[in-house]
């Protein structure tokens, strides 16, 4: 596992995805580790390459004893982003994440292209608050502060839905040093960033929850006003926005750090063939393309724009989902041609036949028998085909 020594601390870190696309370094929320970010992971590899780490305290960074300092985290923060050889890259931090980023940007490194302050304030007024809390974990541990904790990352509706995004945080909290968890707290209770705002240059985002108890909507408020050309975005969850709202929080973050390139149609075009020939192959896109006659070839190009441009683009579904999706609707509607395109493709992508007969299940019980028949006989003959292939 990488670890980098910062000060007193190794703390660690890892990265993910293309080191060719853009640099994207999260921050999480005290009690938590980078864990907190597996959700959305997959939609963010399609546009960054990410990396994450543990704050001091936390996950598997050390734990050292005594009480840290936001200028500690911001330090540890820099040094990770140096072991990592990132040398641009944006900054997303949620919570203390969000205070790390603040004191970070301060700093104005050379690197910072953009910053995302979600769910967090620059000062918290009642320092008594922080006091008491690290007296009751030092005492008596974390799962004196588990449920009420979980009860400031979410919304009653999302807990009562007991996920299994919930309980792995809650399991996450419950295994954090109480040692390290103090130390945090103590960097929150005697920060005062505000003296530092007027100083972040970096293009700012800020995040907020509609149902947020700890940094409610008016405080993301103040804080984006204290901030020179912020903007904010306010979202329908407590204080965990990518576990309870991953989709709208995806959106949100990809809109402000990577808005899509495609200004014209021709460039919508290009980025859905690219899109067409990674789902379909390059063979069947070069044959149908050589196809094309005067009488159809604008259709093929609405298709290749808007179809592959627009739909297969987007990163709210991964592809293995719409390829599903795909799946199940042209088996509804009984387009058995492009149903057999899509099977043969799920299998060049590596799609396992089990994930396609759990699929035809699905759709014996809420299409009909008669199309899961059709279904399994035509996926089984071009499953057979493909391992004979192979």
């Amino acid at each position: 596992m990488p670890h980098t020594l910062s000060h007193d601390a190794r703390i660690y870190w890892r990265t993910d995805g293309d080191p060719k696309l853009p640099a994207l370094v999260l921050g999480n929320s005290i009690g938590t580790d980078f864990s907190l970010w597996d959700t959305l992971l997959p939609r963010l590899l399609r546009h960054f390459y990410v990396l994450r780490y543990d704050m001091r305290g936390h996950g598997a960074s050390d734990a050292p004893p005594g009480e840290y300092t936001l200028e500690q985290l911001a330090d540890d923060a820099q040094a990770v982003i140096a072991a990592a050889g990132i040398e641009q890259y944006d900054f997303c931090g949620i919570s203390l994440g969000g205070m790390v980023g603040m004191a970070l940007a301060a700093r104005q490194p050379a690197g910072l292209r953009r910053l995302v302050l979600c769910n967090t304030t620059a000062r918290f007024p009642d320092r008594a608050m922080w006091a008491a809390r690290i007296d009751t974990v030092l005492k008596n541990g974390m799962g004196a502060i588990a449920e009420a904790g979980l009860a400031r990352f979410f919304s009653p509706e999302f807990l009562r839905t007991n996920d299994m995004s919930v309980q792995r945080v809650r399991n996450t909290l419950l295994g954090i040093d109480p040692v390290g968890y103090a130390g945090c707290c103590a960097a929150i209770r005697d920060m005062d960033l505000q003296p530092l705002l007027a100083k972040i240059a970096a293009p700012t985002l800020v995040v907020t929850g509609e149902f947020d108890q700890s940094t409610p909507p008016a405080v993301g408020a103040a804080l984006a006003e204290q901030i020179a050309g912020s903007r904010r975005v306010n979202l329908r969850c407590a204080h965990i926005p990518c576990v309870e709202a991953p989709t709208a929080y995806g959106d949100t973050l990809i809109e402000f750090l990577a808005p899509p390139e495609m200004q014209t149609e021709q460039q919508r075009y290009e980025a859905g063939l690219g899109r067409r020939k990674a789902v379909l192959g390059d063979a069947h896109v070069e044959r149908s393309l050589s196809h094309a006659t005067s009488f159809n070839r604008g259709y093929q190009e609405l298709i290749t724009r808007y179809a592959w441009g627009q739909l297969w683009t987007s990163s709210r579904f991964t592809d293995l989902q719409r390829r599903l999706i795909v799946l199940a609707i042209t088996a509804t509607a009984a387009r058995w041609e492009e149903y057999e395109l899509h099977v043969g493709a799920a299998l060049r992508a590596g799609v396992e036949p089990e994930t396609l007969q759990e699929l035809l299940y699905q759709i014996a019980i809420y299409t009909g028998v008669p199309a899961a028949n059709t279904g399994f006989k035509l996926a089984g003959d071009l499953i057979r085909e493909h391992q004979q292939a192979d």
